[in-house]
Parts: C-alpha cells; sequence; structure tokens
C-alpha cells in the first residue's frame, strides 16, 4: 500500500477520536484533529500525483474518507445545535447521489476520481465543520455553510450532467 492510500486509512482512524473529543466538548483539540485529518486529504492527493502512484483504491477511498469525515462530525454539531439540519441534508443528497452514480460508472468499469469543483466543496464543507467547531461567530458559520450548500448542490449537479451517459448504458456516446 502506498503512501497516499495509507494517509486515507489515517484519516478515516481519526474520525471516531474526532467524534469523541467533539462529544466531549472539547472544541479546540477536536479542531486541531480535524484539521490534521483534512490535511491529509491534502497531502494524500498531492503525494499520489506528484510520485504518479493514483490508484483507484485512492480515487474510490479518498472522497469516502473526506464524505465520513465530513458528515459525521456535522451530525453531532446538529445534534449539539451547532449545525443547520437543512445543510446536512443538502450534502447527504448529494453524497448519496453521487455515490450511487459512482457505483453505476464501477459496474462498467468506470472509475469517477473527484472533479476540481467537487474538491471545492469539500474544502469549504471541511470549513465550515471547523467554524462551527470552533463556535465561530454566526455570520462567518452561517456564510460559510450557505456557500458549502451552494458548491455542494452545483458540484453534484455537474456530476451527473458529465455522467448522464452512465445512466444509459446503450448510449455509447456520451461517455
Amino acid at each position: 500500500m502506498n503512501l497516499p492510500n495509507k494517509l486515507t486509512l489515517l484519516r478515516i482512524l481519526m474520525i471516531p477520536f474526532c467524534l469523541l473529543l467533539l462529544y466531549l466538548r472539547w472544541d479546540v483539540p477536536a479542531t486541531i484533529l480535524f484539521i490534521l485529518a483534512c490535511l491529509t486529504d491534502f497531502f494524500d492527493g498531492y503525494i499520489a500525483r506528484k510520485q504518479g502512484i493514483v490508484t483507484n483504491f485512492g480515487k474510490f477511498a479518498d472522497p469516502v474518507a473526506d464524505k465520513i469525515l465530513v458528515v459525521s462530525l456535522m451530525v453531532l454539531l446538529l445534534q449539539q445545535g451547532r449545525f443547520p439540519w437543512w445543510a446536512l441534508c443538502i450534502v447527504i443528497i448529494r453524497e448519496l447521489a453521487v455515490d450511487g452514480l459512482r457505483l453505476v460508472a464501477v459496474e462498467q468499469g468506470i472509475v469517477i476520481p473527484a472533479g476540481m469543483l467537487g474538491k471545492f466543496k469539500t474544502n469549504f464543507q471541511m470549513l465550515g465543520v471547523a467554524a462551527a467547531m470552533l463556535n465561530a461567530p454566526s455570520w462567518i458559520t452561517i456564510t460559510l455553510v450557505i456557500i458549502l450548500s451552494a458548491l455542494t448542490v452545483i458540484s453534484g449537479l455537474q456530476y451527473f450532467y458529465e455522467g448522464r451517459g452512465l445512466l444509459n448504458p446503450h448510449d455509447k456516446k456520451a461517455h
């Protein structure tokens, strides 16, 4: 297993500890660990591209690790009254829809990597979660939540637009 994939797995292993710290309301240590987990997201992709060791496992596992990290913390923040339910719903619906599209693609032998807009969306989701974890002023958190929600919808629509041929396997022109 290469280093980028190990970093992805490390990010997944950090999630329960982030959740525990946040549950205990140790917000600063939880946020520090969350930021470290987010940095593994940056470094796994950077190293994989720089060293030319991009793998199908990495293309699949990296975005899944991001989703588990972000969504699990959003759920706990919602329970604590620090994250809006409507934004969490937008994120979950988009992620499940895109994952469904990815499953259809895998059945056709295609791996859909995260696009630039999807990565941008993930970064804003991470910023929004960090702001909520740190109890940032409400205007900062809500601004980030609105931006992350818009990017979540737009990037989801982009995946479906670009993958429209996957939903009709008889239309070979669309892929």
